[in-house]
């Protein structure tokens, strides 16, 4: 395993840690009234852009998955076209899973589809930078042993981590605090992104002290 390789994916998960927390700060220079939890929709749309643009970005400055094969441009236009379809359509599935484990159905569906939206970013975005529209690769990368670099590992840790987060986040819901947090779904998509955040920070910590034990098989 190549320490340069293992430094810039710490930089990288790093540097989308540090646009989160910016996400909750600099727009409260530029709206009034900005906050996490008094304006949270805009915030969700405010970390759902930043954190998505930034993984694009990264995604063509690091290149952590280049290909051999150089694609004409209606071969990049076509796999762009089919990345935002698979996007929109994790966005449709994670609505449908989360009304089904008991968010309402026709009340605050624009809160939901939102939250969706910032879990699709969280994982489907990522899965669309590293590997492409490649439902095979997917399967791989999230079976047993099927990652092929530390990229992978750490798409296997902050997907994980960002749908636990979520899940957890959704406990205090029903408890009667009467806290402003509890409101649907504050602590859901807080949860997503400690999550999230929480996988960008152990994923490089953990490749560094199992990479001794980390072999990958060769593509």
């Amino acid at each position: 395993m190549r320490e340069a390789e293992l430094r810039k994916l710490l930089a990288a998960n790093l540097l989308c840690a540090v646009s989160i927390v910016l996400t909750a700060l600099v727009p409260a220079l530029f709206l009034d009234g900005f906050s996490v939890l008094g304006t949270h929709l805009t915030w969700l749309c405010v970390c759902s852009v930043c954190v998505s643009v930034l993984n694009v970005t990264l995604c063509l400055i690091l290149k952590p998955n280049p290909s051999s094969k150089r694609s004409s441009l209606s071969n990049k236009i076509s796999r762009f076209l089919k990345c935002c379809i698979y996007f929109f359509m994790s966005c449709i599935l994670f609505h449908a899973i989360i009304v089904l484990y008991g968010a309402p159905l026709i009340e605050s569906v624009t809160e939901t589809f939102l939250f969706s939206v910032l879990l699709s970013t969280f994982t489907t975005l990522q899965c669309l930078c590293l590997l492409g529209p490649n439902i095979q690769a997917w399967i791989r990368v999230f079976s047993r042993n099927g990652a092929m670099s530390i990229w992978e590992n750490s798409l296997q840790i902050t997907t994980m981590c960002s749908i636990l987060g979520g899940w957890f986040g959704a406990f205090p819901i029903p408890l009667d605090w009467d806290r402003p947090w509890q409101v649907w779904p504050i602590s859901c998509s807080l949860g997503a992104t400690f999550g999230y955040m929480a996988g960008l920070i152990i994923a490089p910590l953990w490749i560094h002290w199992n990479r001794k034990q980390l072999t990958y098989k060769s593509r």
